[in-house]
């Protein structure tokens, strides 16, 4: 009838070969994970800076057609990214141009986080800054940029975008 080496299963070796080739498979899986995580950061920083300097240019914008009052020390920009949650009073113009009533223009519902310091805390530069300097001088927020220090995919350090 049946001798014991007719049994239907799987060897030891057998066994150890498999799970052997399930681990190769699923560490050479890792990297494109941690890269795709990393895209998927890249992408949220650049909706992040440029939702925020989106914000930054309607403030000038409306500065510049002088809809409300600001320090000219100030060159017509925020002087901080609380200003643009708080937001403005702007003075309406009715169809002969006479003053009307005054309404709050707000310029971002929140201060979006950054995906790559995982915090709130955006490099800031003033108009007066250098252009390459790491220090605002507080004066206003011309432009932002991120604090962390990393590379991205495409060579280029976050904060430089």
């Amino acid at each position: 009838m049946f001798s014991g080496r007719d049994r239907s299963g799987f060897t030891l070796a057998e066994l150890i070969i498999t799970l052997s080739l399930l681990a190769v498979l699923a560490l050479s899986a890792l990297p494109l994970g941690k890269m795709a995580v990393k895209r998927e950061n890249e992408v949220e920083l650049q909706r992040a800076l440029r939702t925020v300097r989106e914000a930054i240019d309607a403030w000038k914008r409306l500065a510049d057609e002088k809809a409300f009052e600001f320090d000219e020390d100030t060159e017509g920009y925020p002087p901080t990214l609380e200003d643009l949650v708080k937001g403005v009073e702007v003075k309406d113009r009715d169809a002969k141009g006479q003053p009307g009533r005054k309404r709050t223009v707000k310029f971002l519902r929140r201060i979006p986080k950054d995906p790559m310091t995982n915090s709130f805390d955006w490099g800031l530069r003033s108009y007066q800054d250098d252009p390459d300097s790491d220090v605002w001088g507080e004066e206003n927020v011309y432009d932002v940029y991120t604090k962390s220090q990393a590379v991205a995919l495409d060579g280029t350090r976050y904060r430089d975008w």
